[in-house]
């Protein structure tokens, strides 16, 4: 398949900078932040004054990826960000931002804005997570700040992460750093991620695979899925 080359035990694909190897059952893809709060009107997204309509994009690839993913076998990860019902594990300084009355805590058309627990803190249905897959509940914007993502992945013998989800500059681009530091492999599918800004995503896309690739590798969903489906045909996991 085009995109797709030969590999050994494992796969690559053609990615930027360069061709992006892995074992699939040495790989998670992780779903960050896929959640009504962010992606419906409403939500949290959309009180900070956001169009949660650019985020659509995203949905189509993460649900294509997470098909593929699942029908490997490969280790799927899902993050939401959202805080306790008392408050107790939110800054200050992160509930004061925003509109009043649409901040953090708050009630909103899906109940109190980034709550655990309540509508809009859930993932939304066409990327619900199935029986088995981990669900990493995060105070912040990085997915193993305050959570035990570190711990799964090292009990799992993961070496290497595709990262998907909301926001590309925010949320998968701190997992994505967090990541780096850690030692794990990253590669960032462009079409998978969305931001409320454009530019942002451009952007912080072109950050990661820079100076040779710092921060990873990135290339798109079609890519992914066309080594998964070579995978599946061989039968070698």
């Amino acid at each position: 398949m085009e995109g797709v080359l030969a590999t050994g035990p494992g796969l690559a694909l053609q990615a930027e900078p360069s061709a992006f190897t892995f074992a699939p059952g040495r790989t998670a893809l992780v779903i960050i932040d896929m959640q009504r709060d962010f992606l419906e009107p409403g939500g949290f997204g959309a009180a900070l004054g956001n169009d949660v309509a650019h985020l659509a994009s995203a949905i189509g690839p993460c649900r294509a990826v997470l098909d593929a993913a699942r029908a490997t076998g490969m280790l799927v990860i899902h993050t939401r960000e959202g805080h306790r019902p008392d408050l107790s594990d939110a800054p200050p300084a992160k509930v004061q931002r925003g509109a009043p009355r649409l901040r953090i805590g708050d009630p909103g058309p899906m109940g109190r804005i980034l709550i655990r627990g309540e509508p809009g803190h859930d993932i939304i249905p066409a990327l619900a997570p199935i029986a088995g897959e981990p669900v990493i509940d995060k105070p912040g914007k990085g997915a193993f700040y305050g959570t035990e993502l570190e711990a799964i992945l090292r009990h799992r013998g993961i070496e290497a992460l595709i990262l998907t989800g909301v926001t590309t500059e925010v949320c998968v681009h701190t997992t994505l750093r967090e990541a780096n530091d850690r030692g794990f492999r990253c590669l960032v599918l462009s079409d998978a991620c969305a931001s409320y800004f454009p530019e942002f995503h451009a952007a912080a896309l072109a950050m990661v695979s820079a100076q040779g690739g710092i921060f990873g590798w990135v290339a798109d969903s079609a890519a992914l899925t066309a080594a998964l489906a070579t995978q599946e045909e061989s039968g070698t996991w």
